[in-house]
């Protein structure tokens, strides 16, 4: 169908993907443990769309132009690279906030602000882009006259399948977290790590090379 060989390959390693630990999920969890699943599942969410931005970008031809275009590399590099290290800089001089407004979602940090920290840090990294094009074309035929169609089926199917196995991440990281948000000393803690991982992640993205 549309070219695509090896589907069952394609989602095996795609959820062996989602399940290895990596930046996405210890921000999935850091959201959960402060906020709740809501918390968790609006950062789930908003990765998701990020990824999304890639899928389009690698259905495109988005994603090759970066990789020919050394100048187009380097400008989403910057603009991430300067995206992470503003929010990691952001998170780590926050003080936390009382265990009562910590508690409810609602108050704080708003879920909005969650989505969209969650969005801009995939879209805005370049090497998600590499990824999807690298990891995508493995499982479409050369000859395939719909490779469009293709990839934007491929990554949907990866996007779902990672969603669902965060939601799951969220709500036992929510439900582990009760005791855990009672303490402010932890919270600092959370917040000292999901803003080190920021601006470990933008420094990352700045030294990223093209290939």
């Amino acid at each position: 169908m549309l070219g695509i060989h090896e589907l069952w390959l394609f989602v095996l390693s795609g959820l062996m993907l989602n399940v290895v630990p990596g930046p996405d999920t210890a921000y999935i969890v850091g959201r959960s443990i402060q906020l709740g699943w809501r918390g968790g599942a609006a950062a789930a969410i908003g990765i998701s769309c990020g990824c999304l931005v890639h899928v389009f970008g690698a259905a495109i031809g988005l994603s090759a132009l970066l990789m020919a275009s050394s100048a187009a590399f380097a400008a989403v590099k910057l603009v991430g690279a300067a995206y992470l290290l503003f929010t990691g800089l952001q998170i780590l001089l926050s003080r936390p906030r009382p265990v009562a407004e910590v508690a409810v979602p609602g108050d704080g940090i708003s879920l909005r602000r969650v989505f969209w920290q969650g969005v801009l840090t995939d879209a805005l990294n370049p090497k998600v882009a590499l990824f999807f094009l690298a990891f995508l074309p493995q499982f479409v035929a050369a000859d395939s006259p719909h490779k469009t169609l293709a990839f934007l089926l491929l990554g949907l199917i990866l996007i779902s399948t990672g969603t669902l196995w965060c939601f799951g991440l969220a709500a036992f990281a929510a439900r582990a977290a009760g005791r855990i948000r009672q303490s402010q000393g932890v919270i600092a803690w959370i917040n000292r790590a999901l803003g080190g991982m920021f601006v470990y992640l933008g420094v990352r993205v700045a030294m990223l090379q093209a290939r």
